[in-house]
């Protein structure tokens, strides 16, 4: 790699597996920026939030040798990707990392589940630049247009004026074409949560099993100023995450406890 030394070097991984339609739009929308190395999993590993693998060996794949893009997949998580892309495939840290653009909406607690998000976190962890990108059509033929253009101009931006350390972005698209999309919005966190439904089920051979389903409930559907709102307003919204999940106005009162 070494014609990838010297010029601006991206990572780009994902959840959805190496062949998605999601992450070769995010690849297109990339290559005008630099040179390109896609390190994602061998098939689909949405909820694995910042899962690692610890049971079974990794495996590299080389799947496609350019000059300009490269391409490895990996029988892993979306983090066991970009660790192994900084320990072992790449010459040296990337300059940015960018995981998507996911099938499907990010946004609110999502993110807690979301393989996209543990990607660019684990990015932000080793200070790399990093933005999970995801478009909220759960669909796999979604339309990625507006995003390749959208995505490209997010990260010229964040490359021009910096990502604070230990901060990635969450960028999610609405599912419209790129004229009625009304903007972008720098949001919170939705407050609210996934309301859990099981299926149950019966297989060929009579035993019980379970299928997941259930539907979000937003506990501020009118806050103007969340990810969501946006988002079903047709805006991109953007979201400024981090690790560090410490609730730092409860340590005062939890300093008050008589322990």
């Amino acid at each position: 790699m070494k014609n990838f030394e010297k010029e601006r070097l991206i990572l780009i991984t994902n959840d959805d597996g190496y062949q998605a339609k999601g992450i070769k739009a995010l690849v297109e929308s990339m290559q005008p920026l630099g040179k390109i190395v896609v390190v994602a999993p061998t098939e689909p590993q949405s909820g694995m939030s910042h899962a690692i693998t610890v049971k079974h060996p990794l495996r590299i794949s080389k799947i496609k040798n350019e000059e300009d893009l490269k391409i490895f997949a990996v029988n892993g998580t979306p983090v066991d990707c970009v660790k192994l892309a900084i320990n072992q495939l790449l010459p040296r840290k990337p300059d940015l990392l960018v995981s998507g653009i996911n099938h499907g909406s990010n946004s609110s607690t999502s993110i807690l589940y979301s393989g996209t998000m543990g990607a660019a976190l684990e990015g932000s962890i080793n200070l790399i630049p990093s933005i999970g990108f995801s478009h909220i059509s759960y669909d796999h033929e979604a339309d990625f247009s507006a995003a390749v253009i959208l995505s490209r101009s997010i990260v010229e931006k964040a490359l021009k004026n910096g990502i604070p350390k230990n901060i990635c972005l969450n960028v999610n698209f609405p599912n419209a074409n790129h004229s009625e999309i009304k903007g972008i919005k720098i949001c919170r966190q939705t407050m609210g949560y996934w309301r859990e439904e099981f299926d149950k089920r019966t297989d060929p051979i009579g035993k019980e099993y379970f299928w997941l389903t259930g539907y979000y409930h937003n506990d501020e559907p009118e806050a103007q100023d969340t990810d969501e709102w946006a988002l079903k307003n047709n805006f991109v919204s953007i979201v400024p995450v981090q690790s560090d999940l410490t609730s730092y106005k409860t340590i005062k009162l939890l300093n008050k406890w008589d322990f």
